[in-house]
């Protein structure tokens, strides 16, 4: 039986200003451990904003979200907060790079912050994540003296440092050109077909999405397909 390790049950959302606006309607689907998929849909469906609930960061809706097996609905913020950072790894379309910092301490920040290992142990694992996306001989530049492409490679091994449950992306190849790109998609892929990493993907990129496992998409709220 398949592990779930992101489930939504009849999640609605609405906006309230100026006037009511029902923005996500009665959301309901799971993602199973290693799976690679990724939501579609027209600007304005409500993709955003259902990857905002998803994350988290958005507690404002009705229905529940559970996150590898546990409820996320109706809990504290600092509880949230912990979860974020244990359970989630992030990657966007603009990589958020520190760039006073190399790259290894980047990868290592949010391990830093979850406490769990020492910063040895945090700085040797940094060290595995960024060979895993081929970019360990960059460890000790500054984040500003590498490439577009290299920013996001680093920003996907941030996102693994403390092995999350899922890792989410926003159009994490929405500002790379077509050749990194591409190496972003084989990483995605390689994470869950190898690493049996789960990824939950919002994108408008039709062939990103075409080789994914499964697509989601949305239109007008709701889940079409």
């Amino acid at each position: 039986m398949n592990e779930v390790i992101l489930e939504t049950r009849h999640i609605n959302k609405s906006f309230h200003d100026p006037v009511q606006w029902q923005v996500l309607k009665d959301i309901t689907f799971t993602v199973d451990k290693g799976e690679f998929v990724t939501v579609v849909g027209r600007s304005g469906c409500g993709k955003s904003t259902l990857l905002y609930i998803l994350s988290t960061m958005d507690t404002d809706y009705e229905g529940e979200l559970l996150i590898d097996q546990e409820v996320m609905t109706r809990r504290k913020e600092a509880v949230l907060a912990r979860i974020r950072n244990e359970k989630i790894g992030f990657v966007f379309q603009f990589h958020y790079l520190l760039n006073e910092f190399s790259v290894l301490k980047n990868v290592m920040l949010p391990g830093l912050k979850l406490g769990k290992y020492t910063a040895a142990e945090v700085e040797h694992r940094a060290m595995e994540k960024l060979k895993m996306v081929d970019v360990h001989h960059l460890a000790h530049k500054r984040a500003n003296l590498i490439s577009g492409g290299e920013k996001q490679r680093v920003a996907i091994a941030r996102a693994l440092i403390n092995d999350p449950a899922i890792i989410m992306g926003d159009e994490p190849t929405g500002n790379l050109d077509k050749k990194n790109g591409q190496m972003v998609f084989d990483i995605f892929k390689q994470l869950a077909e190898v690493f049996k990493q789960t990824l939950l993907i919002v994108t408008h990129d039709p062939d990103f999405a075409a080789r994914s496992h499964r697509i989601i998409e949305m239109d007008d709220g709701r889940i079409v397909k």
